[in-house]
């Protein structure tokens, strides 16, 4: 059964007081959560991409076109794990919050339906607003 508003809104005072009061043991308590868990992704992205620069380079030396392609393809995989799991990590003394919890949450939701037109077409007429304005 989720949270009323009420109930969320208490809850984040008593996070935000347990920090102000005591920040390091606050961030004990989290240790084991989302934030660690992302930290250790990412350190595990970083060491595969230091695997595949040592693919690509021994592909280069024995001359093995397919060694160096995959060297590549893996470092291209953990890139791309390391950049979203960092951005995904939350910031010290903030908690993650659930889908659909709070105003934010619904605004997020909100720019992520709009079309990618609807977009364009909106900082096309903002654009086309400020030339207007400007002359």
């Amino acid at each position: 059964m989720p949270l009323s508003e009420h109930e969320q809104r208490m809850l984040e005072q008593m996070e935000r007081a347990l920090y102000a009061e005591d920040p390091k043991f606050a961030t004990a308590l989290e240790g084991s959560g989302l934030r660690t868990y992302t930290r250790r992704r990412v350190y595990q992205a970083v060491a595969g991409f230091l695997v595949g620069i040592a693919l690509l380079m021994a592909g280069m030396v024995a001359q093995q076109v397919w060694l160096s392609v995959v060297g590549f393809l893996v470092m291209l995989g953990c890139a791309v794990l390391a950049v979203t799991g960092w951005r995904k990590a939350p910031k010290p003394g903030e908690q993650p919050q659930a889908a659909g919890a709070g105003p934010q949450a619904a605004r997020r939701q909100g720019r992520q339906k709009r079309s990618m037109m609807d977009r364009i077409d909106e900082r096309w007429q903002r654009r086309r607003d400020e030339q207007q304005g400007g002359q």
